[in-house]
């Protein structure tokens, strides 16, 4: 994909996950760089609702911008850093506040699948204790080198991972399916939320079906339109006509 298009795709999952409440007025996505695997793009620092293509910054894995920046850069930039820096398989990252989510990195509740979309959450979501490196007195972000690797370390090689109090981070292998899973993963915490409310035990996606569910996706790529294209089609032409809409035009 040429990078102006790559570009207009993270422009546009900015404005996808802000319209599905997964991103409020903070919260980033980013996209690896297919040209130069150790940079990334990313908005500067800005609501994602407001990102347009002229924010977009390239960055190094030390969080430096390559180029002059217009105003600042997130200050959790390094969570993209360490994490790409450690899993060369991740083309995309999400970090949101997702506000479901957040109960399961409180709780003695695991979030596990409990429907079929988020079979991703089948290889288990471990939670970012931040104390655990930065101490007891921390402002509760991931603002350094040293907390990102720490959280990049959590997350191993799975695809989300929870930061207690504060929300969580969801990786794919290209930017459409990051954003898909980031809106999965606040449905499926909704879905679990209500089926612990009846009560009784939950009757999670066994570790056999969510396998099964991924390798039958992946083979569909890179054309998924029984995925994460069909999902990106349609919150496409919602959040254009939102923005249309709040544009006057």
């Amino acid at each position: 994909m040429p990078i102006s298009a790559l570009k207009g795709d993270l422009v546009t999952a900015n404005h996808i996950l802000f319209q599905q409440g997964v991103l409020d007025a903070f919260g980033h996505v980013s996209v690896r760089d297919p040209d130069r695997p150790d940079r990334f793009h990313m908005s500067r620092a800005l609501a994602p609702g407001l990102v347009t293509v002229e924010d977009i910054v390239e960055l190094d894995f030390d969080g430096a911008a390559v180029r002059p920046v217009r105003g600042s850069l997130y200050v959790e930039r390094y969570i993209h850093c360490e994490i790409y820096r450690l899993r060369p398989d991740v083309q995309s990252i999400v970090h949101s506040h997702s506000p479901t989510v957040i109960p399961f990195g409180i709780s003695q509740v695991e979030l596990k699948p409990v429907y079929h979309r988020a079979y991703f959450l089948g290889q288990g979501v471990p939670v970012f204790e931040i104390r655990d490196v930065a101490g007891a007195r921390n402002n509760m972000l991931v603002n350094d080198q040293t907390r990102g690797q720490a959280l990049a370390q959590v997350l191993g090689k799975g695809n989300v991972s929870l930061l207690r109090g504060h929300g969580n981070v969801v990786v794919g292998p290209n930017i459409r399916t990051a954003v898909t899973r980031a809106i999965e993963t606040e449905v499926n915490a909704k879905l679990q939320l209500q089926a612990v409310m009846l009560g009784g035990p939950i009757n999670y996606l066994s570790a056999e079906e969510a396998e099964t569910l991924g390798a039958e996706l992946a083979r569909t790529q890179p054309s998924d339109k029984r995925g994460a294209d069909r999902v990106w089609d349609v919150l496409k032409q919602q959040a254009e006509a939102a923005r249309r809409l709040l544009q006057g035009t």
